[in-house]
């Protein structure tokens, strides 16, 4: 055996159901193995490609607000199964796997809190919530967000992240985007500016309402972002589509959003426009 190969490093290799923690995570778009903290401090986008990896609610509070700021507004309402949808297990039991999976009663988590101290309304979809899909759950909450930013007098910035409509709920989800659109009105009302974040991926109902009705649309860079999907839309037209058809930064060029800002410039862009929007003095 050779001196070089028996003096070598190996990476120590986690045994099956070793008490251990998980300290590195793959990056989806590179492969290469990032540091949790390392992958923490520069808000979950890869040093070494740029990649944007998804969030929960939970992280994304934490990249967007002050830290200690927020304080939760949602959790009240819980789904439930008006139609007794059943296909390949029951609507219930799907449910009950997402609630415990992330903690939360439904897709959504909405809150109030402060970006770089200015005071803010905030909704985050959760796509770890069977794929953050839209049903009367995410709706009411969303509306309930609204309601409270036209109360209080402050801004709503709504973070999106979504496959569209819940099927199972039918009629009841698609009814939704009306819901949510309406709700919106009151901002416009009271003059308040609505900013909406769109992330990977945004499709479906959510796109079709309140995600494109923002007076801002900000998009993450390589965001996935359309109504229906690109291979559906692909097979549908039988046409070849457009390089990074459905992308920001192919949306960006065609008018559908304001700007691309990576994640980790976000608070000082959001900060900045909210302030210019609502004519106040933003700390640096």
């Amino acid at each position: 055996m050779a001196l070089d190969r028996f003096f070598r490093r190996r990476r120590p290799q986690q045994q099956p159901g070793a008490d251990v923690p998980d300290l590195w995570t793959q990056c989806p778009a590179c492969k290469e193995g990032v540091y949790n903290r390392d992958l923490e401090a520069g808000a979950y986008v890869c040093p070494k490609c740029g990649h944007h990896i998804r969030l929960d609610a939970a992280q994304r509070v934490q990249v967007l607000l002050d830290e200690g700021s927020f304080t939760q507004l949602s959790g009240r309402v819980q789904p439930t199964d008006a139609l007794n949808f059943q296909d390949t297990e029951a609507y219930t039991d799907r449910l009950r796997r997402a609630q415990k999976k992330t903690g939360r009663p439904d897709a959504i988590l909405t809150g109030t809190g402060t970006i770089l101290d200015v005071p803010v309304t905030l909704a985050v979809m959760d796509f770890a919530f069977s794929g953050g899909s839209m049903g009367s759950v995410v709706g009411e909450e969303i509306a309930r967000a609204a309601e409270h930013a036209a109360a209080t007098g402050t801004p709503l910035i709504i973070v999106t992240a979504s496959g569209g409509a819940r099927m199972q709920e039918s009629a009841l989800s698609l009814m939704q985007m009306a819901k949510t659109t309406v709700a919106l009105e009151g901002l416009t009302e009271r003059g308040l500016p609505y900013v909406s974040l769109l992330t990977d991926p945004t499709t479906g109902g959510v796109t079709a309402s309140f995600a494109t009705i923002a007076d801002v649309i900000v998009a993450e860079p390589g965001a996935l972002i359309g109504f229906a999907g690109p291979r559906v839309i692909q097979q549908t037209i039988r046409q070849n589509l457009p390089e990074g058809f459905q992308r920001a930064e192919f949306l960006l060029e065609h008018g559908m959003v304001d700007a691309v800002v990576d994640r980790r410039e976000q608070r000082a862009y959001l900060a900045s426009l909210l302030g210019l929007l609502t004519r106040r003095e933003v700390s640096a």
